[in-house]
């Protein structure tokens, strides 16, 4: 337990052996007579460090929902619930929305919480404050206006109903206006000022951040498990990038809880007595989409047979070991409001059918290790990944099996590990430079599909289509359920655009992206929240 002791870099890297085989010793759970004690430190090992606490990357909207309160939050019946706003409402026009916020929220650098300062942040995220904040309200956000203090009209240029649901996301977290305009970037970036239950203390980089609690706090979200202020004196954020190491310093006791846990270390830690959370990020999965611009994929033979080549269902089930959900649409992850069982289930594993539409494509011949060919060229395929950052290693453990399966069919898959520096500066980001690309982007809606498959032009691109292709009619699909208030009407059209997307082989998915959380039985009520699955340390409290 990590009531009174700060632990170091040093002491966590002990035992990375050994500790996992130890792991019994920490499994005895408290008596059901354990009693609360308050105060203390969560010494929390996270496996990503981001270059500033709020930002665009869901390791930042993690972070940054310990600093930052939001306007609405997310229940676990996936209904918006208050926040920072005790109530909203929409015109029958769908083109209005008007929030009533909290009264008496305070900045922890003493400025008040008024409806012109979220309106500020609103204006702020779109004008590069936060890029994903920006590419949510992007086509659909035209300004925002105080009517008075505690009311605040968001104007839209079409109407968007999973607003409020979008907002649930930790990118739209509110900082004090003060703060961003007087403070430097440098500061704003380190240690943003907001209301929420915990102020960031210190940031050692490359080692953790330090939060301590907010003594004034007020404003929890309605869905959490008390109110008033946090229970424990302090977070050590610490940043611990190898998933063994993780594991075995919960073990051996010197974290509290750990993110990302490996799934060959699942089972132990839970018969040790450790608390075990799994939430699937809706949104899009772990995908493969195709870059269908230039390279081999342009022809949706060759796409069909990638998919047709390969069995991802049993790797994903052999190396995920019950923990990783297989996921086979493209478009969006089975946790995600619209899912298409039909997009999910088109290609099952058949290398006949592959071996046909290669055939049929004109890749008939084979080079000397077994790779078709075409008029003398071998059929590669480039296909790099975020190492550690975007796929982890268990991530990377199938993307080298799904190598070997295409390989099988004829196809040289090149597996590129990206650093994550490398690849934040923009490496291996442009068509001639890939014919594949891996990833998820989280979200509570299948709204993400505009953002992924939204058409670019040269005076408007869209860099997260990773395609490089304008596809009109699954855009119009997707803009029109954007828009669409009936759920059930809406849901009907995002499945239409993912079962587009299935059949024209333009992305596959392998895997569901996983938020996963091991807790020591000496710590109570961490819980994930339900927009993105960040840990939410407000209600957490040691037992003895």
């Amino acid at each position: 337990m990590s009531r009174t002791r700060s632990t170091t870099t040093a002491l966590i890297t002990l035992g990375v052996v050994s500790a996992l085989s130890l792991s019994a010793c920490a499994s005895a759970a408290p008596a059901s007579t354990a009693t609360r004690v308050d105060g203390g430190t969560i010494v929390y090992g996270h496996q990503q460090e981001p270059a500033c606490v709020f930002g665009g990357w869901i390791e930042q909207a993690y972070l940054s929902s310990q600093v930052l309160d939001g306007l609405v939050s997310l229940d676990e019946n996936h209904q918006v619930v208050p926040w920072l706003a005790d109530s909203w409402s929409v015109s029958d026009d769908q083109l209005t929305w008007t929030f009533t916020l909290k009264d008496g929220v305070t900045f922890t650098d003493g400025t008040p919480l008024t409806a012109a300062v979220v309106a500020y942040n609103f204006d702020y995220w779109l004008a590069g404050g936060n890029s994903t904040a920006s590419v949510w309200l992007a086509g659909y956000y035209a300004s925002a206006q105080a009517v008075d203090d505690r009311t605040l009209t968001v104007n839209l240029s079409a109407p968007y109903p999973r607003l409020a649901d979008n907002l649930t996301q930790g990118y739209f977290g509110i900082q004090s206006q003060q703060a961003l305009e007087t403070r430097t970037d440098e500061e704003n970036c380190e240690a943003p000022i907001g209301s929420g239950a915990f102020v960031v203390d210190h940031w050692n980089r490359g080692e953790e951040i330090v939060l301590v609690r907010n003594e004034d706090y007020t404003s929890p979200p309605a869905n959490a498990k008390h109110t008033g202020v946090a229970y424990v004196d302090q977070i050590d954020w610490k940043f611990v990038a190898d998933p063994t190491t993780r594991a075995a310093s919960l073990s051996a006791g010197e974290t509290d809880v750990i993110y990302d846990v490996p799934a060959v270390a699942w089972k132990t830690l839970e018969s040790a007595g450790f608390q075990l959370e799994k939430y699937i990020t809706p949104g899009r999965p772990q995908q493969l989409t195709f870059n269908t611009s230039t390279g081999p994929f342009v022809d949706e033979k060759v796409r069909q047979a990638f998919a047709y080549s390969l069995d991802r269902k049993s790797l994903v089930e052999t190396i995920g070991q019950g923990v990783i959900p297989y996921e086979g649409n493209g478009g969006v992850s089975q946790a995600t409001p619209g899912y298409s069982e039909t997009a999910a289930d088109l290609y099952s594993p058949d290398t006949d059918t592959a071996d046909s539409l290669l055939d049929a494509a004109g890749w008939t011949g084979r080079d000397a290790d077994g790779y078709r060919t075409k008029g003398g060229e071998t059929l590669d395929v480039v296909l790099p990944y975020g190492a550690g950052s975007i796929v982890n290693a268990d991530g990377a453990s199938i993307l080298q099996g799904l190598q070997e399966q295409a390989k099988a069919t004829g196809f040289k898959v090149e597996l590129i590990p990206v650093p994550q520096s490398a690849l934040f500066a923009g490496e291996y980001s442009q068509p001639d430079e890939k014919d594949i690309t891996v990833g998820y982007w989280t979200a509570v809606t299948s709204g993400i599909l505009a953002i992924n498959w939204k058409q670019g032009t040269p005076e408007a691109p869209n860099y997260n289509n990773a395609s490089f292709t304008n596809y009109p009619e699954l855009e119009s699909i997707i803009l029109e359920a954007n828009s669409t208030v009936d759920p059930d009407a809406q849901n009907a059209l995002y499945e239409k655009a993912q079962e587009y997307i299935a059949e024209h082989a333009l992305a596959i998915g392998v895997y569901d992206r996983l938020s996963t959380l091991a807790v020591s039985p000496t710590l109570k009520d961490v819980w994930q929240e339900n927009a993105q699955g960040g840990p939410i340390f407000y209600d957490a409290y040691f037992v003895e």
